[in-house]
């Protein structure tokens, strides 16, 4: 099986699992880049993978070899790209596609009524909802999102980014989770300090943390727009000595940082359309606080089992539930353990590969003999490619609730 996947750019939550691909078909695998890498992701320490990987390859230097690619190869794997021509001549032609997107309505899903974003809708998505293309969902509202389009139809299944893994045996765990011991608590945030990530709120929650007398310390990673609202903000309630802004940091270095941390918040809002953070923050064994609104938290968390689940923008619950972790050091151990653990077990780069090159396998097979098969049919129990429930994000919140039995 020959097969290929587009998208803007190779970047180091997508390498893990091409890696895996290419271990599983070697010369048969490919991916393509449709676009350079961006200027500002360069300076927050990504890397430009052209000419370091034996797969890759670059649309805007190799047109006509990609295009044949794309048009020829067993299976394609699409996204990551709003420009449908390197995938219409292929959708044109009936053959089988594999899209994977983030949320299409990340402003509001209001915005599903506009006729010209329909038509549009009907174009790339709708109309092909009795085709052999199925969506992969890179988030818990994705599903939500194309269900009102009348999109993929029985055709949709849990999807992610998946960052490289580190592989713990016990011991190693063991000491990993020696960090959640008594003394003063570590926070950490990292990002870019953008209104939608809400850099903002870890401030706020510092200062609600010192007033009620915790021993604690936050570090935030990162740059942006609101870095400078966020320095006078710490300025101004006196956190200097609570709150140390580290800027921009290597990859490899904020997960250094994450794996010396206790705490770790997750606070951005719907346009979050996945956040790899989460994936690394639940490897390093944090004890995870994050929004509900985030595109990963209802695929990988569980509230209660492997991390804490707050309403998006809301401090109040969000201190709540800081408080709950600071008080506790063996129920951060415990959910620590426990996120490492779905990462390690099921939300990984070599799991993701192996179910994505069987998922194709079964795709190709009822396409040979004419057939288009549900995606429940070829669906696993969990974890990726398992099918994707359709909630809309105003019952997310306490879908998650009632998930977790927390009755809140």
């Amino acid at each position: 099986m020959t097969l290929t996947f587009v998208s803007n750019y190779i970047n180091h939550h997508q390498i893990p699992v091409s890696n895996e691909l290419y271990r599983l078909l070697g010369e048969d695998y490919a991916f393509i880049q449709t676009e350079p890498v961006e200027e500002e992701r360069l300076r927050m320490g990504w890397q430009d993978e052209s000419g370091r990987l034996p797969y890759l390859k670059l649309f805007y230097e190799e047109k006509e070899k990609c295009r044949r690619l794309i048009l020829e190869s067993d299976m394609v794997i699409f996204g990551g790209t709003d420009e449908e021509s390197y995938i219409q001549p292929r959708l044109a032609a009936g053959k089988p596609v594999l899209r994977y997107s983030e949320r299409i309505y990340k402003s509001g899903q209001w915005k599903a009524v506009s006729p010209r974003g329909l038509k549009k809708k009907y174009e790339d998505h709708t109309r092909y909802r009795k085709a052999p293309v199925y969506l992969l969902c890179a988030g818990g509202y994705v599903a939500s999102d194309f269900h009102l389009v009348r999109a993929y139809p029985d055709k949709m299944l849990k999807w992610g980014y998946f960052p490289a893994t580190k592989r713990l045996g016990e011991r190693e765990k063991e000491a990993l989770l020696e960090k959640h011991g008594e003394g003063t608590v570590s926070l950490m945030w990292a990002g870019r300090f953008l209104d939608w990530k809400h850099p903002e709120l870890p401030v706020l929650l510092a200062e609600y943390l010192k007033k009620k007398g915790y021993d604690f310390h936050l570090s935030m990673v990162g740059g942006g727009e609101m870095e400078e609202e966020v320095k006078r903000m710490i300025s101004e309630k006196g956190l200097e000595r609570e709150v140390t802004l580290w800027g921009y940091l290597q990859p490899a270095q904020v997960r250094q940082m994450m794996e010396r941390t206790q705490i770790y918040l997750f606070t951005s809002d719907y346009k979050e359309g996945w956040g790899a953070v989460l994936n690394e923050a639940m490897n390093s064994g944090c004890a995870v606080l994050a929004s509900h609104a985030i595109g990963a938290v209802p695929f990988l968390l569980r509230h209660g089992e492997n991390g804490l689940i707050f309403e998006s923008g809301s401090l109040r619950d969000m201190g709540e539930k800081a408080e709950r972790l600071l008080k506790n050091p063996g129920e951060r151990r415990r959910f620590g353990g426990a996120a490492c653990e779905t990462i390690l077990q099921e939300w990984n780069a070599e799991l993701a590969a192996d179910r994505l090159a069987e998922l194709a396998g079964k795709v190709l097979e009822a396409d040979k003999s004419g057939s288009v098969r549900k995606a429940e049919e070829m669906a696993y129990a969990s974890g990726p490619l398992s099918a994707a429930e359709v909630i809309a994000p105003g019952k997310m919140y306490q879908y998650l609730n009632d998930r977790a039995g927390m009755g809140e």
